[in-house]
């Protein structure tokens, strides 16, 4: 099968000086190009230090990397943080791969303000097994990524939905044992569950424990205190949190508004000056437009008030309460 420019693996027949490299801001893609390289990089010595290094160029220092997959028992999603990130690509040469890469085909990629999304529902990651016999699986599924919009482009967050796997061994192989049946029935047997070998299952099911005690070991590091002082203060600062009443929204002072005043007499003294005429469309008018205070300036409250006319033309007739707490009939 002849190489295709979707190979990340391509090169050109022109030769290296032909072919035009794209810039990180118009094609993220080339970031998985540069790590698929990165990885063919490493040797036999690679140790801590290397991966850690490795994990530094391609995922930003709070990225997350998601793996979701169905195994028998049903299906299941592991979140690893960045600080597991670096242990979790050696796992997966541990387990006897000796090549690893990752093929993107027709991903569609979208720009926000700070951030890039790399969508590729047809993603690929081939691993080369060497051992416990010399195997090539493919594992397909979803792969969507999330790049820091900047110079060094590093991955935010990583997650990989597998839907399926193949794994494919040469026919020289078969050929040569075709007349023993004990290596046949070995060959026909599965070297992963889902495309990943046992050491990275039960590298993943081990994240469970130590990704939610990553606090405690950078307590431990930073500040130098025994495993149950890191505890302890670890605790003490989440029952803070949680018994710390929520801060209130800051309130905006409210303008008190002035009552007008409202006297009663004096109603009915510019209601007797006034002619029949003007004297009827004021009690039109302030029948419909005037609301009367409940409250009264030297008097207490005012129980019965009617908008109906009463002796007088006044409009409220009624008993009134007068501070010294008598009551006094008001026309």
């Amino acid at each position: 099968m002849s190489s295709t420019p979707h190979d990340p693996f391509y090169s050109s027949p022109f030769g290296p000086f032909y072919r035009r490299h794209t810039p990180y801001m118009v094609q993220p893609e080339y970031r998985i190009y540069e790590m698929n390289k990165r990885l063919q990089s490493r040797t036999e010595d690679s140790d801590n230090l290397w991966w850690d290094a490795f994990a530094t160029e391609f995922f930003e220092d709070d990225a997350t990397l998601t793996l979701s997959f169905c195994l028998e028992d049903g299906p299941k999603r592991y979140t690893i943080g960045r600080t597991l990130i670096p242990r979790y690509f050696s796992t997966v040469f541990e387990g006897g791969v000796t090549d690893l890469y990752y093929i993107l085909k027709h991903s569609k990629e979208s720009y926000h303000n700070s951030s890039i999304t790399v969508d590729c529902d047809q993603c690929a990651m081939v691993t080369q097994h060497g051992k416990p016999m010399f195997t090539k699986v493919c594992t397909e599924g979803r792969l969507i990524l999330e790049f820091t919009f900047d110079d060094l482009m590093r991955i935010k967050t990583w997650h990989f939905t597998i839907r399926q796997y193949r794994e494919l061994v040469p026919r020289s192989i078969l050929a040569m044992h075709a007349q023993d049946p004990q290596v046949l029935d070995q060959l026909s047997k599965n070297i992963t569950r889902m495309g990943l070998t046992n050491f990275t299952l039960n590298y993943l099911r081990l994240c469970v424990i130590l990704e939610p005690m990553q606090e405690l070991m950078s307590r431990h590091k930073t500040y130098n205190l025994s495993p149950r002082d890191c505890l302890k203060t670890c605790l003490f600062q989440k029952w803070q949190r949680m018994v710390a009443p929520p801060a209130e929204p800051t309130r905006q002072p409210t303008t008190k508004r002035r009552k007008r005043k409202n006297s009663t007499s004096s109603t009915s003294n510019s209601s007797a000056g006034n002619n029949a005429n003007s004297t009827g469309s004021k009690k039109k008018t302030t029948a419909a437009n005037l609301s009367l205070p409940t409250q009264v300036p030297g008097l207490g409250a005012i129980p019965n008030c009617s908008l109906n006319p009463g002796r007088d033309g006044d409009l409220c007739h009624s008993a009134a309460v007068t501070p010294s707490g008598q009551f006094k009939e008001k026309h």
